[in-house]
């Protein structure tokens, strides 16, 4: 096992590398690694066997940061900021809507940013009924894999929503993040097909059986919160 850099030819500086090695090595991941000027996908280390990769990615928490392919770490997506605005909007829109039922036992609650298999410990808790998933640096086409392929397996979560984040890049802040975000939307069904997709809508409709999925059969799902809540 060993760890690497990038399939880029990019000149990297010895102390830069050094410190974006420490995130496999160690699990940190430092702000002194410049990572911002990556290149996606991004190859951490190489020859490292599927045991070993599993066990880092339990003990330092960066599921669906880093994958495994053929004895290689590929980094796809970066924690980032705007990863998690977009995250905690979504998730504040539908706990405002859930306020009525707060402190029952109908009670929904949000796991909040996280990265671990089996809900916020990595062992023992049971999957979340909804996971929502952005894709800020990686494309489409590897975010809607990772859901199909991982979450959305038979006994894990019920759904998924996936957020393809983009910037208008007529403004910068001084951290270079354009200070105007738009959210972009899609939905599909078990079978891969297209729904509530509309040119210049951006609404997710979100069934109250999907929250309440598999819920004790002793308590009932509440009639005061709207259903489908939608999210706009």
């Amino acid at each position: 096992m060993s760890v690497y850099g990038s399939d880029s030819t990019e000149k990297i500086p010895k102390d830069c590398n050094y410190y974006r090695n420490l995130w496999w090595d160690k699990g940190d991941y430092n702000s002194k690694a410049n990572w911002e000027e990556v290149t996606l996908p991004y190859k951490l280390a190489i020859g490292v066997t599927l045991d070993e990769y599993e066990r880092r990615v339990e003990k330092f928490d960066v599921h669906g940061y880093w994958e495994w392919t053929d004895g290689d770490v590929i980094i796809y997506e970066l924690p980032s900021e705007p990863h998690e605005i977009c995250i905690g909007a979504i998730t504040e829109e539908l706990m405002d809507v859930c306020r009525l039922v707060k402190r029952t036992n109908a009670q929904i609650c949000s796991l909040g940013s996280t990265h671990s298999p089996h809900g916020s410990d990595g062992h023992d808790c049971p999957w979340p009924n909804l996971v929502i998933e952005v894709a800020y640096s990686e494309t489409i086409d590897h975010v809607t894999k990772k859901v199909n392929e991982y979450w959305l397996k038979p006994n894990r979560v019920h759904d998924t929503i996936v957020a393809w984040h983009y910037c208008i890049s007529d403004r910068v802040t001084r951290n270079t993040l354009p200070a105007r975000t738009m959210f972009d939307f899609g939905m599909q069904d078990g079978a891969q097909n297209a729904l509530n997709i509309q040119p210049d809508t951006c609404v997710i409709n979100i069934q109250l059986e999907c929250l309440y999925h598999d819920l004790d059969p002793t308590i009932q799902i509440p009639q005061n919160i709207p259903n489908p809540i939608a999210l706009d």
